[in-house]
């Protein structure tokens, strides 16, 4: 889904921020005790977004804690695109989405 919505889709072991404008780097290990995402989404080089990623036909419904969680948990060496913790959280099962803007009062 990502890679045909034309975003980079890299390994956390292999990562090219200049791939591409967009790179969705999986199975980022965020600082503890925060957990790893399984995907962390950059930007023009800058960290802007988690992805929880669930297998289709599982339910959305109670996932949001994790999204949340990664959201706060970005090591402090890696460059963001908003101050504080990241603005975009996603959960997604490739068919039903749900998207969390934390810039939006």
């Amino acid at each position: 889904m990502l890679a045909a919505a034309g975003w980079a889709v890299q390994d956390a072991r292999a990562v090219n921020l200049s791939a591409g404008r967009g790179v969705a780097v999986r199975k980022f290990v965020l600082k503890s005790p925060h957990g790893r995402a399984d995907y962390l989404l950059f930007v023009d080089g800058a960290a802007v977004g988690v992805i929880e990623a669930k297998k289709e036909g599982e339910t959305l419904t109670g996932v949001e804690w994790q999204s949340a969680k990664y959201v706060d948990g970005l090591p402090d060496e890696i460059p963001t695109a908003a101050e504080g913790a990241l603005p975009f959280a996603y959960e997604s099962t490739g068919t039903e989405t749900r998207f969390t803007n934390t810039l939006d009062p």
